[in-house]
Formats: C-alpha cells, structure tokens, sequence
C-alpha cells in the first residue's frame, strides 16, 4: 500500500499505525478545530476531516489520514483539559462512572473524503482525592481527552470496556485498515463525497455494536 500522511501530533495514534505495520509519515495539520456539530460522531468527524483537509490541500495525490477523539458523560464534551484544575474536574465527574468514547477519522485524497467514527463505552473505578491529585501530579493527563490515558498508568482505574480499546487510545486501528481497504478499493459501501459537498450529505451514523 502507498504511505498515509497522518495529519496528527498524537504519539499514540503513531504508536498504533507503526505496530499495525501500516506505512505512513507524520505531517502535522495547522488547522483551526472549530465544531458546528452538536452531536459527538459528528463533531469527531468533523474535526478529523478538517485536519485531514488541510494537509490534502498540499498534497492532493496522497491519502491524508485524520482524527480526532472526545470523551462525553451526560452530554458534556470533555476534550483535552486547560489546567490541573480543569483535568481534576473531569476525573472528579468520570470517577466511578460510565462515560463514551468516541473517535473520528478521514480519508481524504484530493477532493474525496471517507469518514466515520466509533463508539466506546467505558468505566471508571471510584477514585478518591488522593488518586486523583497524584495522577495529575504524573503528567500523563494533559494531552488526553478526558483527562486520561488507558493505556497508561491510569489502567488500574477502569473497570471495564464495552467496544475497541484502541479506540479509547486514540484510533480504532483495526476498524482504519478495514475502511482504507473498502475505500481504496472503491466498495460500495464507501463514503466518497467532495469537499465541497461534504455538508449535503451527513448519512454517517453511530456504529451500531
């Protein structure tokens, strides 16, 4: 297969695709997150392709692979926390606790784009004060949606998981290679739209488990 730029900083996301052996190079996307969505695939969806588009305008013969992942309890979106503060807020909401995980990701090669997301249903233990204040103190919760990373040292928290882990890390890679290959290959299932049109055609719904 041809090497996929992947329009993304996430070291976890590179993890993923360097273990799954899928060839790519990271070219990071400049491009402004700005939702109009109010539902959380769409607004996933949405961020990813924006990232993706960004990076395909410079490179229209490549396939650019974009994501974007957000945690939601009751509603809220809990993206990346702004300070400690706003990281023990959202620990403080998720602790013992269910809440979703969700993921979008896009294709885009010149003016066609194929996305969808998945869904992750997660969780927590009860986590008192003392858990919490020290796994702020550690660092790993900064960079994380939900204030969190599962593949971490945060792993003694969750109780369990409904759907695909490596969603909850950053990209459902299993579920990538599965679409890429529909896609490239032109299956009927495929959701190739123009940029242009992106907005008139919003089919893309929730995967069903």
């Amino acid at each position: 297969m041809e090497k996929l730029i992947l329009a993304s900083g996430s070291p976890r996301r590179r993890e993923l695709l360097a273990q799954a052996g899928i060839p790519f190079e990271v070219i990071v996307s400049n491009a402004e997150e700005i939702m109009t969505k109010t539902e959380p695939g769409a607004i996933v969806e949405e961020l990813a392709r924006c990232k993706a588009e960004a990076v395909a305008r410079q490179y229209p013969d490549r396939v650019v692979l974009g994501a974007d992942t957000v945690v939601t309890l009751d509603g809220e979106i809990l993206g990346k926390p702004k300070d400690e503060a706003d990281a023990a807020r959202m620990l403080r909401a998720l602790q013992g606790r269910e809440h979703q995980v969700y993921t979008g990701v896009a294709f885009v090669r010149g003016r066609e784009i194929h996305s969808f997301h998945e869904k992750t249903d997660v969780w927590m233990y009860s986590m008192t004060e003392e858990e919490i204040e020290a796994y702020i103190k550690s660092g790993d919760c900064m960079d994380k949606a939900g204030a969190y990373g599962i593949q971490g040292n945060f792993a003694i928290h969750i109780k369990g998981i409904k759907g695909d882990y490596y969603n909850v890390v950053g990209l459902p890679v299993g579920r990538v290679w599965q679409e890429y290959k529909s896609w490239v290959n032109g299956s009927e299932n495929a959701d190739e739209r123009s940029i242009d049109e992106r907005n008139i055609d919003e089919r893309n719904t929730e995967r069903t488990e």
